[in-house]
């Protein structure tokens, strides 16, 4: 891959990071699913960024990141429907 391509995933998955962390301010409620799909997506597209331009310390964070993200989608996915606003 490019360094060009990676800078672009990169930058897609900050865009993510950036809507999803404005979202959770702006909101009135929380669409928790959303929202960590949104933090999942953007750690998975820095993760692949950082297969190219690697830092320790930046993958740490985002595979930390993509864990908690991940279980926030399963615990939003195991809510009954009723629970989680649109």
């Amino acid at each position: 891959m490019s360094g060009l391509v990676a800078d672009i995933i990169g930058i897609i998955g900050s865009i993510l990071f950036i809507s999803a962390f404005a979202y959770a301010n702006a909101a009135k409620t929380l669409n928790k699913l959303w929202f960590n799909v949104a933090n999942f997506a953007g750690a998975i597209c820095l993760l692949i960024s950082l297969s190219v331009h690697f830092n320790l310390a930046a993958f740490i964070l985002e595979a930390a990141w993509a864990v908690i993200a991940l279980a926030g989608i399963l615990a939003a996915l195991r809510k009954p429907k009723a629970e989680t606003p649109s």
